[in-house]
């Protein structure tokens, strides 16, 4: 279970391990829990993220266009290299800011 941390008007998602197929319902429910019970933009904090795989970017995708529709952004932050470059492969980083870890 991720941690959800309510900062301003922003909501933080931190799922706190790999961003897979095995977890992606359970996230894909945090993500629109706090999308649809708060008004404002998302967060989602990626330290200690090892790994997001196909089903995981489009859990992301997907909270991303929700939040679109509702006139808020996605961010995500504290991005390893390697998922920033997987990112930035997939020219995410043109829907939405990504930001890498310090």
């Amino acid at each position: 279970m991720s941690e959800v941390i309510r900062e301003g008007d922003s909501t933080i998602i931190i799922p706190g391990m790999s961003v897979v197929a095995s977890m992606a319902e359970d996230f894909k429910k945090e993500l629109l829990s706090a999308i649809h019970t708060h008004d404002g933009n998302l967060v989602i904090d990626l330290a200690g993220v090892d790994m997001v795989d196909s089903v995981g970017l489009g859990v992301i995708i997907a909270a991303h266009n929700t939040l679109i529709q509702k006139g808020n952004t996605l961010e995500i932050i504290n991005v390893s290299n390697d998922i920033y470059g997987l990112f930035s492969t997939m020219r995410l980083n043109r829907r939405f800011k990504i930001e890498k870890a310090q």
